[in-house]
């Protein structure tokens, strides 16, 4: 036991160490949260608190599910921690709140009309779904454009809404149309055996409210259940933990509200504070001691998310000093910005040493990134871009995919329309009658694909010879190194549709992380992640804080967090820069420096000339009530 403990400070110890009560844990930026998860883990186990099987662990990607699971085997080898196994003595189910309801529902869902073999849609699929439902009522794409649609949606799914409960609170044409249109969408689902991402949970918490010896078998099941990053949950996920608890009272959750970006997508931090009130005895301990930066990148970070006052603050400390200083550049145009940042990162790479693997540059919207790969491109910078098209959006998989769905479940319509599209009528009938000939339950998902794909004539479609086509061949190539992973065929289909749906751009660019190059990522993408060097660019008004967000002080109150999350990616050195004139989305804008550039004191930051002494700067002075930086546009 002494070894679980080594190494952990006095708050970590009490919090892998305690027991009798609800636990909730503020975890700052940095502060070794996963590290104490693990070995709370470990701990239970091996004090005889819990059997393995008895641990519920939960978090949002599978990326964090899988560094869990491999933390916890290292600290205790006889211990498995692999949530796509059945349930068995030493496994601990270690994954996502989607991966446990899809596990919960193919066991009993059964008890609410859901069969074993329910397909799982993706965003394409329930668009198709959409598309159809409107043109059943005679509705245009234009009237009612399907992605807005299944915003609405997704929104009444994660608040536990039902279509009767959002035709009753209709207002206004479109809602009264949307509600209906999410009303069939539903019966649809059920026909085709089908359910979206969303319906995962919402089907598990209905299950577990309709059906309470179903919800005592889980609880009794799983007596321990930890879920990681609380601040990021929603309605129903909330839900979800509350109703597993409830008997046993043993939840340990992790968050940090400080670091609650995901707002727009229904995560609500305030679910930390629900926590302490839905269970009264909570012990409540603070991990504020970061491992990660330096003091004087911790004291920015700390003065900007001081200002928010809707949530619980953490103040964090290290023992890691430096005296280098946050850096602030100044430049004349975005174009001048991309160039500065380029600059310095050639030179902190030859003159530092510091791999460019360890560099990353942060931006608030996607479209920031095209100037500065313009001039990485220009100074021969490799760069990583982490976003773009997934390999399971690609259309040659789609096509193949849809192939393998059918196969699984002949009630799958989406499906079934997408073959057509991709074969036309005269190969589907050939494909359909290959499919009755098939003895699917003796073949492993391999053999499918390579029947199907085969059968079809699907293949005839490309040109080996052209450069294009032969990529796509590639694609499809690489789709049977998966198949061979998962020899069952839900199993397969079931792991794809979940990482396809993943939350986090992290998860969705995992072989792009481990690219050399310099990191080019929104501050959303970087959550999660850190660095030796961060560059923070167009930090203006506007920008960081959006422009859509200046009027609601809740939502100035989110930008501040991605700000605070920024910052805190930065291990050594910390670059912020602005530009007094920029050319975004095809228009010239003057843009004032971000209100979070004056939260940070004077003392931490030092204005930075270019590489070619660029001279139009300003420099900070202190104001005489405050710390503040004022920028003085008299003083060049």
């Amino acid at each position: 036991m002494e070894d679980i403990l080594e190494g952990l400070n006095p708050n970590q110890k009490e919090a892998v160490t305690h027991i009798g009560s609800p636990l909730l844990l503020l975890a700052g930026a940095g502060s070794g949260k996963t590290r104490v998860l693990t070995h709370r883990v470990v701990y239970f186990i091996q004090k005889k608190i819990a059997k393995p099987s008895e641990i519920l662990l939960l978090t949002f990607t599978n990326k964090a599910a899988e560094e869990m699971k491999n933390r916890t085997q290292k600290l205790i080898p006889s211990v498995r921690a692999n949530h796509d196994s059945p349930l068995q003595k030493n496994t601990i189910f270690a994954g996502t709140f989607h991966s446990f309801c899809c596990r919960v529902l193919r066991a009993d869902g059964n008890n609410i009309g859901i069969p074993p073999k329910f397909v799982i849609y993706d965003s394409n699929d329930q668009e198709n779904l959409i598309k159809n439902i409107l043109h059943e009522i005679g509705l245009t794409t234009k009237e009612f454009k399907p992605s807005s649609v299944l915003y609405y949606i997704e929104a009444a799914k994660n608040s536990f809404q039902t279509p009767k409960d959002m035709i009753a609170q209709s207002h206004g044409f479109w809602q009264d149309y949307a509600s209906k249109i999410y009303s069939r969408y539903q019966q649809k689902l059920f026909e085709f055996h089908a359910l979206d991402f969303n319906d995962l949970l919402f089907k598990t918490v209905e299950l577990f409210l309709q059906y309470p010896d179903v919800l005592a078998k889980y609880q009794d099941i799983y007596k321990f259940i930890m879920v990681d990053e609380y601040q990021d949950t929603n309605q129903i996920q909330y839900l979800l933990t509350k109703l597993l608890a409830q008997k046993y009272n043993q939840i340990t959750v992790v968050g940090d509200a400080s670091q609650a970006i995901y707002g727009w997508r229904g995560a609500d931090y305030r679910n930390l504070v629900s926590f302490t009130t839905d269970f009264k005895n909570t012990k409540v301990i603070n991990l504020e001691e970061n491992y990660r930066s330096t003091q004087i990148i911790l004291d920015a970070a700390n003065t900007v998310i001081s200002k928010n006052n809707s949530h619980p603050i953490l103040k964090l400390f290290t023992q890691k000093k430096s005296e280098d200083k946050i850096k602030i550049f100044e430049a004349e145009s975005e174009v001048a910005e991309a160039d500065f940042v380029a600059s310095k990162i050639k030179f902190i790479n030859d003159n530092l040493k510091i791999p460019l693997r360890n560099i990353a540059v942060l931006y608030r919207m996607n479209a920031q990134s095209r100037v500065l790969e313009e001039a990485f491109l220009r100074q021969s910078i490799p760069y990583v871009l982490l976003g773009g098209i997934r390999f399971y959006e690609r259309a040659e998989i789609k096509d193949i995919l849809s192939m393998l769905r059918f196969a699984s479940n002949s009630a799958d319509h989406i499906s079934e329309e997408r073959i057509e599209k991709a074969l036309g009528k005269r190969k589907k009938a050939v494909l359909m009658d290959h499919l009755k000939d098939m003895d699917l339950e003796n073949l492993t998902s391999l053999q499918i694909l390579e029947s199907l794909v085969v059968n079809s004539g699907y293949l005839d479609k490309f040109d080996a010879k052209d450069e294009e086509d032969q990529k796509r061949i590639e694609n499809i190539k690489e789709l049977k190194s998966v198949a061979a992973s998962y020899p069952n065929l839900s199993a397969f289909l079931e792991n794809i549709t979940l990482v396809q749906q993943e939350y986090s751009l992290q998860e969705k660019n995992k072989k792009k992380e481990k690219r050399d190059g310099v990191k080019l990522m929104t501050l959303h993408s970087a959550k999660g992640l850190e660095f030796e060097v961060v560059f923070m660019v167009g930090f203006e008004e506007g920008i960081l804080p959006h422009s859509r967000c200046l009027i609601n002080e809740s939502e100035i109150e989110e930008e501040r967090r991605l700000c605070y999350v920024g910052i805190t990616r930065a291990k050594d050195y910390l670059y912020l820069s602005y530009a007094s004139r920029r050319l975004f989305f095809g228009k010239s804008s003057l843009n004032e420096p971000s209100r979070f550039l004056s939260d940070i004191p004077s003392e931490l930051v030092e204005f930075e000339e270019s590489l070619e002494t660029f001279r139009d700067y300003r420099h900070p002075r202190k104001s005489k009530d405050d710390d503040d930086i004022i920028y003085d546009p008299d003083i060049y």
